[in-house]
């Protein structure tokens, strides 16, 4: 018997309607609009600043466009010799001491998943060290005593776990469906065959997220460069830069007095210095984007 033909329901006026722009939607939008402008344009303002001259500048620190352009902030802080060498020093060690830090970071929340003997002390002593620490004298004493004064390792070795990045990797690493390492196990599989086979793959998203936070942190590094560090051809790209800035300060100082003619203000070469250190970050940050949002949707629902 033929099956009767079905008449589709009838569609509604209201499902066909589309939705008015009200008043507040209007709202929203502007609010948002204004709140996206409040946020970008610091960094609008940082680029014109270290592009425009002085005059420019003192005349109007917060301009929309700028009057004139020029490049001698930019030209004050490529001048330094250090310069591209501390850039090189600080893209090793940005890379040296993420890879150091994730291969610990993973291990270590690995090991908090599995019922080891004393897991509690041992994840209570971790978040003690967030809270309390020896103190400037005993590590300097301790790095002294390793050797690694005016070393390299000095700004990669000391720095190996953030305990916050390690809580919430493994608390993602405990909220994967316990049967694929039980299957895994019963196929023979070892602890560490599981990690790089089945763990790491499923947390990738949040270990990108994490590689970026490191790589940020040791981008950033300068303290310990200051303390251990005596050959300057050592240092990393910000305490160059740092070296670099105080230079322009001493000059402007120098100026006030009338001693010395500067050949640039002192705002601008800290607004190229900005430039300088965060462009390769935006540069690497669109690559890890994608990872970057899911990896923090991650860490808030199972952290």
């Amino acid at each position: 018997m033929p099956r009767a033909k079905e008449i589709p329901a009838p569609r509604t006026k209201k499902g066909n309607r589309i939705q008015k722009f009200n008043v507040f939607d209007a709202v929203l939008f502007v609010f948002l609009t204004l709140l996206g402008l409040i946020i970008v344009y610091p960094f609008y303002n940082t680029i014109l600043v270290s592009l425009v001259p002085q005059a420019d500048y003192t005349r109007n620190p917060f301009m929309l466009w700028p009057e004139r352009i020029t490049w001698e902030s930019y030209q004050f802080v490529f001048d330094s010799p250090l310069l591209l060498n501390s850039m090189a020093n600080s893209v090793k060690l940005a890379l040296a001491g993420t890879v150091y830090n994730m291969i610990l970071t993973v291990l270590m929340a690995y090991a908090f998943t599995k019922p080891i003997p004393g897991r509690n002390f041992f994840r209570f002593y971790m978040v003690f060290t967030m809270y309390f620490g020896g103190g400037l004298v005993p590590f300097y004493l301790l790095i002294k005593a390793l050797g690694l004064i005016d070393s390299f390792w000095v700004m990669v070795l000391p720095s190996g776990v953030s305990v916050t990045y390690m809580l919430i990797i493994s608390s993602n690493m405990s909220a994967l469906p316990k049967e694929l390492e039980e299957s895994a196990q019963l196929d023979g599989a070892s602890d560490i065959k599981i990690l790089f086979s089945i763990i790491l793959p499923l947390t990738l998203p949040i270990l990108a997220t994490f590689s970026l936070y490191y790589m940020v942190e040791r981008w950033n590094e300068w303290y310990n460069a200051m303390l251990f560090l005596k050959d300057t051809a050592k240092w990393p790209l910000q305490l160059t830069l740092r070296n670099i800035i105080s230079s322009a300060n001493f000059i402007s100082t120098q100026a006030m007095t009338g001693d010395v003619r500067p050949p640039t203000y002192g705002e601008g070469i800290k607004m190229a210095c900005i430039v300088v250190t965060v462009f390769p970050l935006m540069a690497v940050y669109p690559f890890l984007q994608r990872y970057f949002l899911t990896g923090l949707t991650l860490g808030a629902v199972k952290g």
